[in-house]
């Protein structure tokens, strides 16, 4: 089994017929989520088992994926050597991120930390934070990421692509979508340099409460995406 790293040196130079099936991954996973996202959460209401349709079908091209590529949970990023190294990199981003968003929440006297999950602990917050944040991490970072270096390589064009799919997702919430680009990027990029989803659902669970708390209820639209944002 080749290492993460030899793996990634050795994707720009995947055959054709290789690259085309990772952009038909891409494009099959994404497809899923908009699918649950726009349509079926729209059409069955509150119905999370019909939303779980869509969604369980793209864990099984994951998996599947996986499989045939012979990717082990350690080349996708379910590790624990690299986690300090994937750690630092993140801390000037996060803290950047943080003092803008303290800055904003108080100008527009917006700061509350107990907004994100009412009637929960902070503690709690992030908990589940983490956990949800791990689950997109790995489908952003372990997939998608990974998907698109075998056709773009590592570098700014696969950072972008990974950004840009995951602010897509988050439409037609203008203000989500975009710090959902910025947050995909420093992630992605930071994955490509050290593979550690735990360091990243952390970051995730961490900046998603600060930004919660911060910046104004009315235009983050209580986090609301697809169909929802508009009711």
């Amino acid at each position: 089994m080749n290492t993460p790293h030899s793996t990634l040196r050795e994707q720009p130079n995947a055959g054709l017929g290789d690259r085309a099936l990772a952009g038909w991954e891409i494009a099959s996973v994404a497809s899923s989520i908009l699918i649950a996202e726009w349509i079926v959460s729209a059409a069955m209401g509150r119905s999370r088992l019909a939303v779980a349709i869509p969604i369980a079908l793209a864990f099984v091209l994951l998996i599947g994926s996986h499989r045939l590529r012979g990717e082990s949970f350690r080349d996708v990023g379910f590790r624990f050597d690299n986690f300090l190294r994937a750690g630092s990199l993140l801390l000037l981003p996060m803290f950047l991120t943080a003092v803008l968003c303290l800055i904003v929440g108080w100008w527009f006297g917006e700061i509350n930390f107990l907004r994100w999950h009412v009637g929960r602990s902070i503690v709690g917050q992030l908990i589940l934070g983490f956990g949800w944040g791990l689950v997109q991490q790995y489908v952003l970072q372990g997939f998608i990421n990974r998907r698109a270096q075998i056709i773009w390589g590592p570098g700014w064009v696969s950072v972008l692509v990974v950004a840009t799919v995951f602010g897509g997702l988050h439409l037609p919430n203008p203000w989500l979508a975009l710090v959902t680009f910025g947050g995909g990027a420093i992630w992605a990029s930071v994955y490509q340099k050290a593979p550690n989803l735990f360091a990243l659902a952390v970051s995730h669970s961490l900046m998603t409460w600060i930004l919660v708390s911060t910046l104004p209820a009315s235009a983050l639209n209580h986090l609301r995406i697809g169909f929802k944002y508009f009711g």
